[in-house]
C-alpha cells in the first residue's frame, strides 16, 4: 500500500464532504505510521466530522499525550467533547487552547461552553 497516495486519496474524500469514507482510508495508514501526527489529525478531523466522536477523543487525546502545547489539538478535543454533552471538560481544553492562540474561535467556544454551563446552574 502507497501511504502517501492513501493519505492524499483520503484528504480528497474529506474535501468531497465524505469524512466517513476518509477515515477508513486513514485508519490503515495510522495504523502503519503510529507516530505520524498529521495523519492521526486528519484521522481526528474526519471522525469529528462523521460524527465518530469516541474515535476522535481517542486520537485527540494521543495527539494532546505527545504535544501539550497543539492548541488546535485542544480545541478539537473540546469541541469534541462539547458535542458529547460533557461541558466541564470540554471548557477545560477550549480555555486552554484560547489561551495559546489568538484564533477568534477557540476563545469563542470557550465562551460558549461557559455560558452553557452557567445556565445549567440551579437558579441561575
Amino acid at each position: 500500500m502507497d501511504l502517501s497516495a492513501e493519505y492524499e486519496r483520503a484528504k480528497f474524500y474529506v474535501a468531497l464532504g465524505k469524512p466517513t469514507e476518509a477515515a477508513r482510508i486513514l485508519e490503515p495508514v495510522a495504523a502503519a505510521e503510529p507516530r505520524n501526527s498529521e495523519v492521526r489529525l486528519e484521522l481526528a478531523m474526519a471522525y469529528f466530522a462523521s460524527a465518530q466522536l469516541t474515535h476522535a477523543e481517542r486520537e485527540l487525546r494521543v495527539l494532546i499525550e505527545r504535544d501539550p502545547s497543539d492548541a488546535y489539538a485542544h480545541h478539537l478535543l473540546g469541541r469534541t467533547l462539547e458535542r458529547q454533552n460533557r461541558l466541564t471538560e470540554a471548557l477545560g481544553h477550549l480555555r486552554i487552547a484560547a489561551a495559546m492562540s489568538t484564533v477568534p474561535e477557540y476563545a469563542e467556544a470557550a465562551r460558549r461552553v461557559a455560558e452553557r454551563l452557567g445556565r445549567r446552574r440551579p437558579g441561575v
